[in-house]
């Protein structure tokens, strides 16, 4: 098949070649294009930086991974997803891999993770996506989430659905990791942000670990337990369990009309 691979991390990334060697060595034709600066947190951001309504691309001459094109963009990843999808970076792809993400994510603060963000803007085009992340530390295991990843991708195809998913790897030796499961998403990520300083016309945010407990059968429980796990997701859904709004039909102009 024919694989887009991208992320939020950057092109430098290593995590983006550890995926990009991941659908290389199954057999896939391989193009890869990430942001050319870390684009974290840019959720489904659409950024973009143009000159005279040209998008920046520079080709990279990367080696390790024979007859794979390497793009370098200077757009956030579901943009380069969009722009991928319409031919840009070659013949669109049948499927796209957003990642490895370095450091998790879980929860409903999927939302604001450019890797996730990427996974998400290819489903809406009906494309099969995954977004793949690993734990930090001072040595990333990048052994274990490939082959988590290879697991996925060779579901991910079989399904023959345009799912997409977001899959977490706990950063442990390969040997170390208990089971891949499907979890549900958390009501909370593992981070939380507090207020560490604030003064006249500034305030200073901090980021750290969540402490309260994990909700049974979610991802950060599978996490925090060493289980790899996996969540279906589902870009722009209607909410049928809404309750009913008392909304007027009917639209009455309260202003008066302009007098001549």
């Amino acid at each position: 098949m024919r694989v887009l691979i991208t992320n939020d991390d950057g092109i430098d990334s290593a995590g983006l070649r550890a995926l990009a060697s991941v659908a290389h060595e199954a057999g896939h034709q391989v193009a890869v294009a990430a942001p050319s600066w870390d684009a974290s947190g840019a959720s489904a951001s659409l950024t973009a930086v143009e000159e005279g309504g040209r998008l920046l691309v520079e080709e990279r001459d990367l080696v390790g991974l024979p007859g794979v094109c390497f793009y370098a963009v200077e757009a956030a990843p579901a943009f380069i997803v969009r722009a991928a999808a319409v031919g840009v970076f070659g013949t669109p792809p049948e499927i796209v891999l957003s990642g490895i993400n370095r450091g998790p994510n879980l929860g409903h603060a999927v939302l604001h993770s450019g890797t996730v963000g990427a996974a998400l803007t290819a489903s809406t085009f009906g494309l099969p996506s995954m977004a793949v992340s690993i734990g930090t530390g001072s040595e990333v295991h990048w052994e274990t989430a490939c082959h988590v990843a290879g697991l996925a991708l060779d579901a991910l195809i079989r399904s023959g659905r345009p799912t997409a998913l977001n899959v977490n790897v706990p950063n442990v030796h390969l040997d170390d990791l208990k089971s891949f499961e499907e979890a549900r998403l958390a009501s909370f990520g593992a981070i939380q942000t507090t207020i560490t300083e604030q003064g006249a016309g500034y305030v200073k945010l901090g980021y750290e670990p969540m402490e309260r407990d994990a909700e049974p059968g979610t991802d950060v429980a599978a996490y925090h337990d060493g289980i790899a796990c996996y969540t279906p997701l589902i870009a722009c859904c209607e909410d049928d369990d809404a309750p009913r709004l008392d909304m007027p039909t009917k639209l009455r102009h309260t202003r008066p009309l302009a007098r001549r």
